[in-house]
């Protein structure tokens, strides 16, 4: 189990690039395969001889019939290689005869048991659909990331379904239990999606209670997990009430068939039975199980509140191998714009912060876009991609979950000296956890906690203000991996004296600088702890002087060849020109910023002014 706010127990480092490479692979490559018609899925699981689970990691084919050679042609399908190259390593293949269907309904009994009746308040566990629909499972209760509105968390095929749309009524419990749909109104449909992100939806809680914890485990899941293979999982759903499992493939996409809406690829995990943990009658998972929360359990058996997917899927027809399909939490939560626990409401006496100033330096100067290739990537809070804070805003990346860029305004007339002490670095609690990277990175090593927006140019202003801004900048969304004496390693301390510098060597109008900055994220940033960690960062410096608006755009450089071990090679500080920093980042800058960099290199390497002191910036 890996959660965004616990320790990860350490693999090798080998396991851990192999892991990174293979679900690099799936994502980009793993679709193309489900276009064979006798291959169901794709994932990564121990290899599987004579039955038994080797423990060597493969890339797992299922297929919906394993047939010889000479068969295949018949069934439209080619032979499986023994290896696939990826990276240039040969990983084994295995191929596993196995089919899947969504988890649709089961008949209601005669005496209905406690999850298929009318509760209020309701909880998850328990019986819901879309009143043209079945009946599956609530997950758990979740919160509009936005507004903090109570939902609850189903699957596409529960609250939708291919008759359905949003703004359908979503009864509790669903059809197939109590067909007196008029008088089991929950709620309505708002969101829904049914792809690679998952199969999910949320609907509106109206006129009836709730409660979080979840039927039969009397648990309610405060925090969103990633699974590994071996996790032990449990689950508690409207028709086989609680059982329990184990992960045994990750990075999974699978096709299922949606009736009427056609056939679909849909991405998570497989759960196959817990040896430990029989169920009465070996099924982990029914028709009307969709829509249960899987929970992890410690190695020892505990319960934890960590999420660790949501029920989608299991066997077709009488296979023999039982086995269940759930969806990531992270993409469902995204991809639904969903939280475990509502916002905080601001108190009467907080104050919201303001964020960059456009307007800060008396000439306006924009914040960047994002080029259409990365705009999907952009977490949005509160209808945006900008995340505002206390003299600065930010735009943070869901797939790396750093910043892409940074902002900040300083005013070198008014700066503070305050203390960092009683200060800890914690996520933003308005952001979901999963999609920030925290300590789990920084445990035990030679990674620091590197500061995107500096602690000293953000602490201005009145006393009030300035406290504000001193916090803020301690959240992780600000933060980025950086090696042990960053700032210092990087000759002479330049990248870490850019902005003091201007104040020194310019006659900056008001002694107001806006800054710009961030990581350079790029495909094949080497991996350490599941993290890839950014080797080049940037930044640009504007101001104004003697009336005129000017910026300057610089990039460091460092070269990680080898994160696992934390070989540190020598930074080098360039100065460059705005527009490189954007073709490297796939940012947009405003044309004011663009158009207020002259900068011009007589002996320069390539288009690069190299830095060996502030001395040798070109202002």
């Amino acid at each position: 189990m890996n959660t965004t706010d616990r320790p990860v127990p350490e693999a090798t480092s080998d396991n851990e690039q192999m892991l990174a490479s293979l679900r690099q692979f799936i994502r980009t490559k793993g679709a193309a395969y489900l276009e064979d018609p006798n291959i169901t899925s794709i994932g990564v699981g121990h290899k599987v001889v004579d039955g038994k689970a080797t423990g060597e990691i493969s890339l797992q084919f299922t297929v919906g019939e394993k047939a010889s050679p000479e068969a295949l042609e018949s069934l439209n399908t080619k032979p499986i290689p023994d290896t696939i190259m990826v990276d240039g390593v040969p990983v084994p293949t295995d191929v596993i005869e196995r089919d899947y269907r969504p988890s649709f309904r089961a008949v209601a009994e005669v005496e209905p048991p406690p999850t298929k009746v009318r509760l209020d308040p309701i909880r998850p566990g328990v019986s819901v659909g879309n009143i043209h629909s079945s009946a599956g499972t609530i997950a758990c209760i979740v919160y509009d990331r936005h507004d903090g509105t109570p939902l609850v968390l189903s699957n596409w095929h529960v609250l939708h379904g291919d008759t359905g749309a949003l703004g359908d009524l979503v009864v509790q419990p669903g059809p197939h239990d109590d067909n007196r749909v008029n008088a089991n109104g929950l709620g309505r449909l708002v969101r829904s999606h049914l792809g690679v992100a998952g199969d999910c939806a949320v609907a509106t809680i109206a006129d009836r209670g709730f409660t979080t914890a979840i039927q039969s485990l009397d648990v309610t899941p405060d925090q969103l997990g990633e699974p590994e293979i071996g996790d032990k999982v449990v689950k508690s759903g409207r028709t086989t009430g609680v059982t329990h499992g184990v992960v045994r493939r990750v990075d999974v996409i699978a096709k299922l068939s949606y009736g009427s809406a056609g056939m679909h690829t849909i991405g998570g995990f497989e759960i196959g039975p817990d040896p430990a943990n029989p169920s009465v009658d070996g099924e982990i998972s029914r028709g009307g199980d969709s829509g249960s929360a899987w929970i992890f359990k410690t190695p020892s058996g505990e319960l934890t509140t960590v999420l660790a997917g949501l029920h989608f899927g299991g066997e077709s027809g009488d296979s023999p191998d039982e086995h269940a399909l759930a969806c990531l939490p992270q993409s469902v939560f995204e991809k639904l714009e969903i939280t475990l626990r509502p916002p905080a409401a601001p108190e009467a006496d907080e104050v919201v912060p303001e964020g960059f100033l456009n307007d800060f330096l008396g000439q306006p100067v924009g914040l960047p876009t994002l080029a259409a290739a990365i705009n999907s990537d952009a977490v949005r809070f509160a209808g945006s991609d900008i995340i505002l804070y206390t003299h600065f805003s930010l735009c943070l990346s869901t797939s790396r979950r750093f910043a892409r860029w940074v902002a900040w305004n300083i005013d070198g007339g008014s700066l503070q000296k305050l203390s960092r002490t009683g200060i800890s670095f914690i996520k933003d609690p308005r952001l979901p956890a999963g999609i920030q990277v925290g300590d789990e990175l920084y445990r035990g090593n030679r990674v620091d906690r590197g500061h995107l927006a500096r602690r000293a140019d953000l602490v201005w202003g009145a006393a009030d203000e300035a406290g504000r801004a001193n916090k803020d900048s301690f959240y992780f969304t600000n933060i980025t991996p950086q090696l042990e004496d960053f700032n210092q390693s990087s000759k002479n301390g330049v990248w870490g004296r850019l902005e003091d510098a201007v104040f020194e060597d310019v006659e900056v109008d008001d002694l107001k600088v806006s800054v710009f900055g961030g990581p350079v994220l790029q495909d094949d940033d080497r991996v350490y702890r599941g993290t890839p960690l950014p080797r080049e960062y940037w930044k640009i410096v504007a101001f104004v002087e003697h009336g005129q608006l000017k910026s300057r755009a610089f990039l460091l450089t460092q070269n990680l060849d080898q994160p696992e071990a934390l070989e540190l090679d020598e930074f080098r500080v360039f100065q460059v020109a705005v527009s490189e920093i954007e073709e490297r980042t796939s940012l947009q800058f405003p044309d004011a910023l663009r158009q207020a960099d002259t900068f011009a290199v007589p002996e320069a390497v390539g288009d690069r002014r190299p830095l060996d002191d502030t001395s040798d910036i070109q202002w």
